[in-house]
C-alpha cells in the first residue's frame, strides 16, 4: 500500500517540491497549509488540505481523514527582517504552531516526523564550515524559534517516542527543472529570484549590502543548495526513521561551497543576457561573511548527494521559472 504522508507547508517553495520528490518514490503526500504564503497551484502531486497549524481542530481532522503514516513539518514564518520586528508572530506560528503539530501527531499515534529546520541555528561562526555539532547560538528571533522547536522535538522523544529528523538547510534556490514549480514569495527577500526579476525588468536594479567582509571579493558567501536536491533530502530522511530509534538527528544540507553575492549576480546576468544595474549599500545588520556546509554527514549517513547544486543550474532553472512565469 502506498504510504500517505501529511506535509504541513506542502504548498509552499520547499513543501512542494518535497511533494513532488515524495510522489515520485511512491509516497501520497497530503498537503496542509492556510495558502497565506502557499500557492494552490503548486500542489499537484496529491490532495490539498486547507487549514492552520494554530488550529488544533484543523490538524485533527486532517489526520482523521488521511490517516497519514508520517509527517513532513514545513510550516513556517521564515523572513528574518520580519522576526526581528515581529517576534510574537514568530514564536506563534513557527513554535506554537509546531507544539500544535506533535501534539495533533500523539492523539493520531503518528511517530515520525521530518522537521524543516535552518542552518541558521548555529549563527556565526567565523567563517569555518557549519556541522551538525557547530555550536547552536541563533541570532536571529526566526532562528531561535527553530532552534525551540528542535528542543521540543527531543523532549517528545523522551516522552512520546518520537523519531524525528531536522534538516538544516542552508540557501534553498532554483526551480524545478521540469518547469512545473518554482520559488514565488511576496514580497520576495531571497537573492536569485530578485536579481531575476532585475533581470526582467520587473526592479529598476538592485543592490549589494557590502562590499568590505573577509571574503575573495567583499561580499557576503553563501551555500546555494538547489530546492530540488533539498526535496530528496527529505525522502530520505523519512526513510531513515523507518528503523531509527526514538530521538532527533540533525543534518546539514549543503554543498559545502561558498558563492559570493557577486558571483550570483555575474551568474544571472550571464545567463539572462541582461547587464542590470546593481547599486552598493552598506551592511545589513546580522549578515555573516560566510555560512558554508561540511556536508559530510548527510553525504555519508543519507547517502545524499546533491546532482543540481552547481550555481549554473541553480540559475539556468530559477531564470527559466521567472521568464515562464
Amino acid at each position: 500500500m502506498t504510504k500517505t504522508i501529511l506535509v504541513t507547508g506542502g504548498a509552499g517553495y520547499v513543501g512542494s517540491h518535497a511533494c513532488k520528490a515524495l510522489a515520485a518514490a511512491g509516497y501520497t503526500p497530503v498537503s496542509f497549509d492556510n495558502l497565506s504564503n502557499g500557492h494552490d497551484w503548486a500542489v499537484k502531486w496529491g490532495p490539498l488540505v486547507v487549514g492552520d497549524v494554530l488550529n488544533p481542530g484543523d490538524l485533527d481532522a486532517a489526520f482523521a481523514a488521511h490517516k497519514p503514516d508520517a509527517v513532513m513539518h514545513f510550516a513556517a514564518l521564515i523572513e528574518v527582517g520580519e522576526s526581528v520586528k515581529y517576534p510574537e508572530k514568530f514564536q506563534l506560528t513557527n513554535v506554537t504552531g509546531s507544539l500544535n503539530v506533535l501534539q495533533a501527531m500523539g492523539r493520531a499515534k503518528v511517530g515520525r516526523i521530518v522537521f524543516s529546520s535552518t542552518c541558521a541555528v548555529h549563527g556565526d561562526v567565523g567563517g569555518a564550515l557549519i556541522s551538525e555539532t557547530s555550536p547552536i547560538a541563533p541570532i536571529s528571533p526566526y532562528a531561535k524559534t527553530k532552534a525551540e522547536v528542535e528542543g521540543v522535538l527531543a523532549d517528545f522523544s523522551v516522552s512520546d517516542g518520537l523519531k524525528a529528523v531536522a534538516l538544516r538547510y542552508f540557501n534553498a534556490s532554483g526551480a524545478d527543472p521540469d518547469g512545473e514549480i518554482g520559488e514565488a514569495h511576496d514580497p520576495e527577500s531571497h537573492l536569485i529570484p530578485i536579481a531575476c526579476q532585475a533581470a526582467l525588468g520587473q526592479r529598476e536594479g538592485m543592490f549589494i549590502y557590502g562590499d568590505d567582509y573577509d571574503t575573495p571579493d567583499g561580499t557576503c558567501l553563501r551555500d546555494y543548495i538547489h530546492v530540488t536536491d533539498l526535496a530528496m533530502a527529505h525522502v530520505k530522511a523519512l526513510e531513515r526513521l523507518d528503523a531509527a530509534a526514538p530521538g532527533v538527528e540533525a543534518f546539514c544540507l549543503g554543498g559545502g561551497v561558498g558563492a559570493s553575492v557577486r558571483e550570483v549576480l555575474d551568474c544571472v546576468k550571464k545567463i539572462s543576457g541582461v547587464d542590470f544595474p546593481v547599486t552598493m549599500q552598506s551592511r545589513r545588520l546580522g549578515d555573516a561573511p560566510s555560512l558554508v556546509a561540511d556536508p559530510r554527514k548527510a553525504k555519508t549517513v543519507l547517502r545524499w548527494t546533491p546532482s543540481h547544486s552547481d550555481l549554473q543550474t541553480i540559475v539556468k532553472t530559477a531564470w527559466a521559472w521567472h521568464q515562464k512565469h
